[in-house]
């Protein structure tokens, strides 16, 4: 199985990205970008077995996330990630498959419709359409600001996933909660995510971003895949039929038994649905890599 090895990548206003390479420059390669509050290790999984078979996988840390840089005066904007993501989409060896999370899919959506030519070969949209059901989204957004003040040790953290999670078997270990979390100067840990994320006006900027991701997601030109999950409550069957609609030569499969979650719960039929949906483009290349699987 090919290591990972972490690189870092300066964005256009020279904050750096915490950057993980899996696999060889001369095979497709797929650009996984994480949701809000989510690192790059959302991808391992996923992107272990897909380089394995014969892709390179880049996975990356969204500004203000995980081993990225935070902003010290904590101004996000939605502008700024978007930079992000087009900035690593440009750096790679040929045009990549997107593989976008929830923000990171929207911000794919706006890339990859506002600009020409496309910086992707593909999009691959996991449980995200333009139009979200509110109802999930506040019950992450609830998640994220629950514990301001941190947890006394990594059992405390793995008891607030599991109840935040009870769908998935076990509770995770210190090793696995370690990338998660920050100990800060009192010896409390908190999560990686920058707190200026949730106190600033980026949410709020996110909703008003609804017109032009419509605008955008109708002139999309390249092929696109919508995973969602069967147990979501971010994106629903209205939100799937409108997609279509706007994005008439978009596949969409839906995951049986997944949430939002969509990777970390069922990872081989997300990986497998990946890898038909590679199979099926029309770039030499990415056939090639496709067929290894």
């Amino acid at each position: 199985m090919p290591a990972a090895r972490t690189e870092f990548f300066a964005a256009s206003d020279g904050l750096r990205l915490a950057v993980e390479v899996r696999g060889a420059g001369n095979t497709p390669t797929l650009l996984f970008a994480n949701g809000f509050g989510q690192t790059r290790g959302a991808w391992n999984g996923a992107a272990a077995a897909l380089a394995a078979r014969g892709c390179r996988c880049v996975s990356f840390d969204a500004r203000g996330h995980g081993e990225s840089d935070h902003l010290p005066d904590g101004s996000y904007h939605m502008q700024r990630f978007a930079d992000d993501l087009l900035g690593l989409a440009r750096a790679q060896p040929a045009r990549p498959v997107l593989v976008g999370a929830s923000m990171g899919g929207l911000l794919g959506l706006v890339a990859a419709g506002e600009t020409r030519p496309a910086p992707f070969r593909a999009l691959v949209l996991v449980d995200i359409t333009p139009r979200w059901e509110m109802k999930g989204v506040e019950r992450i957004l609830a998640f994220m600001q629950a514990h301001p003040d941190g947890f006394t040790g990594y059992a405390e953290a793995a008891e607030q996933i599991a109840a935040y999670l009870p769908h998935r078997a076990g509770r995770r270990s210190e090793e696995q909660l370690r990338p998660l979390l920050r100990e800060g100067a009192d010896g409390r840990l908190r999560w990686h995510w920058d707190p200026a994320l949730l106190a600033g006006d980026l949410v709020q900027e996110s909703e008003r971003y609804q017109p032009r991701l419509f605008a955008a997601a109708a002139q999309v030109d390249v092929p696109v895949l919508l995973l969602s999950g069967e147990r979501s409550d971010v994106v629903s069957h209205a939100t799937v039929a409108e997609f279509l609609q706007l994005v008439p030569h978009a596949r969409h499969v839906e995951v049986a038994g997944a949430t939002h979650m969509l990777a970390g719960d069922a990872n081989d039929a997300f990986t497998r649905e990946i890898a038909s949906f590679i199979e099926t483009l029309d770039d030499g290349d990415a056939r090639r890599g496709a067929a290894a699987m």
